[in-house]
C-alpha cells in the first residue's frame, strides 16, 4: 500500500487509496474546517475546508498549508442600533498542536520568526493540515500583527501574508524534509512559494511540472496587482536576481500581476465552474506563454453539510417525512432569528433566504431596491412570504457594510423580514437547512462559481438563482431550479438590474408561490427533483477525485 509522504509525526490518519499515491500539498489563505476554527471568511474557505475533508474520506496523498489567524477574519456582531458591529477578537485553540518547528523567513529586510501548527486529521476528519504564524513572542510587533487578521486592510501586511503562507509554507517542507509531486495554490496568496521552489532548483521546468494553480476570480481587474520593485524590496522573490524573475515571469514592467505570474509558473490551471473556465480562457487569450486552463467545478463536501433526517426522506422519497422534518428545522432556525431580532418567524411559510459575503456584484439589497414591489411581497397575506439576509461585508468595504446596515432599516418595519449576524458555518448550515428557497442573484458572469446554493439543495431548499456560475451546469428551470430570466448583457447596469428584479418578482409571483401554497406535492417533487441531481456531481468526492485525476495527473 502506498505511504504518507509526511513523517510519522504528521502522517495521514488513514490508510493512502493507491489511485491517490501521488503526493500533494494544498495551499490556501483560509479554510473552513469546523465553526470553532474562526481562520475563514467565506466562500473561498467554505470551499477549501470540503475539499479537505472529501479528501480525506477518499484516502488521498494530500496535506493542506494555511495561516493560523489570531483575530480570524473578524466577528459579526450588532451595534447600539442593531446595526453591524465588527470586532476583532482573540482566538485561541486547544486541537492545534505545537510541531516545534520554529524557522525565519526574510520579509522587507527582517528575519520574521514562523512556528507551524498541525492540525491532525482525526480532529474534524480532514487531511493532515499545518496553520502558520508569526505571533510569536521573537518577533517585534509589526511582525507579530502579519498573520493578526485575514485579509488585512494594509496593503503592506498582505503581501507579508502572502510571504508567509508561500515562503512559510515552502520553508516547512523544507523544514519536514519533504518535497510533494504537486503543490496547488489555491488562488495565488501562496504564489511566492514558486520563487521558493526555483530557487531550490534554479530550473524553470522543475517548477512547472511541480505547480497547479486554481483561480476563483472572473475579471481581470479582480487579480491582485502590486508594485514589482515593492514586492522586491519585501523578499517576495527570495534571493533570485531581478532580471532572472522578470525572465521566468514574463512580466517585465512596474506592475506585477499575481494570477499572471501563477498561470506562467504552472502545468495547468483551472477556474472554478464550466462558465469559469471559458471566462477565464477568454480573459487571458491576450497573455504569451501561460499554462493551459481547464475548469473543476466547485462542490461542498455532503456529509458534513447534510440533514440526516433530509436524507431520510429523500432515500424514501417520502414527501410527509420531508414536510415534517423541514418544519422541524424551520422551527430551529427561528429561534435564533428570535433570539437576534425579537421577530416571531412562522414554519408553516415559505422562507427566502440570502445568505453570502456581501459584494457589490452579489447584489443583497436588489430585490428591495423597488420598495413598492418589496412591501407587497412582504404584505401578501394569502400567500404568506418570510425573508431573511446574512452575510459577512469585507471589514473595510463601507460600500458593502452599507447595504448590509441599510437592509436592517428597510426590515425594521416588517415582522417577517430580518437580517441575522454571525454569518459563520453553523449559522450557513442552519439556514440552509431552514430555507425553503435560496436566493442568489449575481451581476451574471461576475461569480466564478458560488457554493452556497449546493448545500442550501443538498438539504431541500430549491435555487432561485440569476443564470451564472455553478447554476449554468445544474439547473432545469421549473424542474429543480427557478431561473431569473437573463437580461439582455448590453443592457446599462440600472436596465439591467431593474430586469433582473422584476425576473424575482415574476418568478415568486407566477410560479413559486402558487406552488408552494397550491400544489405541496408538486413542490416536494420539485424539492426531490433538486436533492437527486445536486448529488454525486456536486458532492466534493467528485471534486477532490477529480483535481487528482484532471489537475495532478
Amino acid at each position: 500500500m502506498p505511504e504518507s509522504f509526511l513523517p510519522k509525526p504528521f502522517a495521514h490518519p488513514y490508510e493512502i487509496a493507491p489511485e491517490y499515491a501521488k503526493s500533494a500539498v494544498y495551499f490556501c489563505s483560509e479554510f473552513a474546517i469546523d465553526q470553532a476554527f474562526k481562520i475563514y471568511s467565506g466562500g473561498l474557505g467554505f470551499l477549501a475546508g470540503s475539499h479537505m475533508r472529501a479528501a480525506a474520506a477518499l484516502g488521498q496523498n494530500l496535506c493542506g498549508i494555511g495561516i493560523l489567524w489570531t483575530y480570524g477574519y473578524y466577528h459579526q456582531a450588532r451595534g447600539e442600533n442593531r446595526e453591524l458591529s465588527v470586532q476583532f477578537n482573540k482566538n485561541e485553540y486547544s486541537f492545534l498542536q505545537d510541531t516545534g518547528i520554529r524557522f525565519t523567513i526574510p520579509i522587507h529586510g527582517h528575519a520574521v520568526w514562523v512556528k507551524a501548527m498541525f492540525l491532525d486529521g482525526s480532529t474534524f476528519g480532514t487531511v493532515p493540515m499545518f496553520f502558520l504564524t508569526t505571533d510569536l513572542e521573537e518577533n517585534d510587533d509589526l511582525s507579530r500583527a502579519i498573520t493578526h487578521r485575514l485579509y488585512d486592510n494594509d496593503e503592506l501586511r498582505r503581501i507579508a501574508q502572502y510571504i508567509v503562507l508561500g515562503v512559510g509554507g515552502a520553508t516547512l517542507l523544507d523544514q519536514l524534509d519533504v518535497e510533494p509531486d504537486i503543490w496547488h495554490l489555491n488562488e495565488a496568496h501562496g504564489l511566492s512559494a514558486a520563487f521558493h521552489l526555483y530557487q531550490n532548483h534554479r530550473n524553470l521546468e522543475e517548477v512547472k511540472k511541480r505547480l497547479v494553480f486554481t483561480t476563483h476570480t472572473p475579471e481581470e481587474a479582480g487579480n491582485e496587482k502590486h508594485s514589482f520593485q515593492l514586492l522586491k524590496e519585501f523578499s517576495f522573490f527570495g534571493s533570485i536576481p531581478e532580471e532572472e524573475v522578470r525572465s521566468i515571469t514574463g512580466i517585465y514592467g512596474e506592475v506585477f500581476n499575481h494570477s499572471l505570474a501563477a498561470l506562467r509558473l504552472s502545468h495547468k490551471a483551472n477556474g472554478v465552474s464550466k462558465l469559469h473556465g471559458e471566462v477565464s480562457r477568454k480573459m487571458w487569450d491576450h497573455a504569451e506563454n501561460i499554462c493551459g486552463i481547464t475548469h473543476v467545478t466547485n462542490a461542498q463536501n455532503k456529509k458534513y453539510w447534510v440533514d440526516k433526517g433530509i436524507e431520510s426522506a429523500r432515500i424514501r422519497n417520502d414527501a410527509e417525512q420531508l414536510r415534517g422534518r423541514k418544519r422541524e428545522l424551520k422551527i430551529r432556525l427561528f429561534q435564533t432569528v428570535a433570539d437576534q431580532t425579537g421577530k416571531l418567524f412562522n414554519p408553516d411559510i415559505l422562507t427566502i433566504v440570502w445568505a453570502r459575503r456581501f459584494a457589490g456584484y452579489k447584489r443583497p439589497d436588489l430585490i428591495s431596491r423597488d420598495i413598492k414591489l418589496f412591501q407587497k411581497l412582504l404584505s401578501n397575506h394569502e400567500r404568506p412570504v418570510q425573508m431573511i439576509w446574512a452575510g459577512k461585508p469585507f471589514p473595510f468595504d463601507y460600500g458593502a457594510i452599507g447595504t448590509f446596515n441599510h437592509l436592517i432599516h428597510t426590515t425594521k418595519p416588517y415582522p417577517n423580514a430580518t437580517v441575522l449576524v454571525g454569518y459563520e458555518l453553523e449559522l450557513s448550515r442552519l439556514l440552509k437547512c431552514g430555507s425553503d428557497v435560496w436566493l442568489n442573484n449575481p451581476i451574471v458572469t461576475r461569480e466564478a462559481s458560488g457554493t452556497s446554493g449546493m448545500t442550501a439543495a443538498m438539504n431541500g431548499s430549491l435555487n432561485l438563482s440569476t443564470y451564472d456560475g455553478w447554476i449554468c451546469e445544474f439547473a432545469r428551470d421549473g424542474e429543480n431550479s427557478f431561473i431569473i430570466p437573463p437580461a439582455d448583457p448590453n443592457l446599462a447596469p440600472e436596465e439591467r438590474d431593474l430586469q433582473d428584479l422584476l425576473g424575482f418578482y415574476s418568478k415568486m409571483n407566477e410560479e413559486i408561490l402558487p406552488l408552494y401554497y397550491d400544489a405541496p406535492d408538486d413542490w416536494s417533487k420539485l424539492v426531490f427533483q433538486s436533492m437527486n441531481d445536486v448529488v454525486p456531481y456536486f458532492d466534493a468526492d467528485r471534486l477532490a477525485d477529480e483535481y487528482y485525476k484532471k489537475i495532478y495527473d
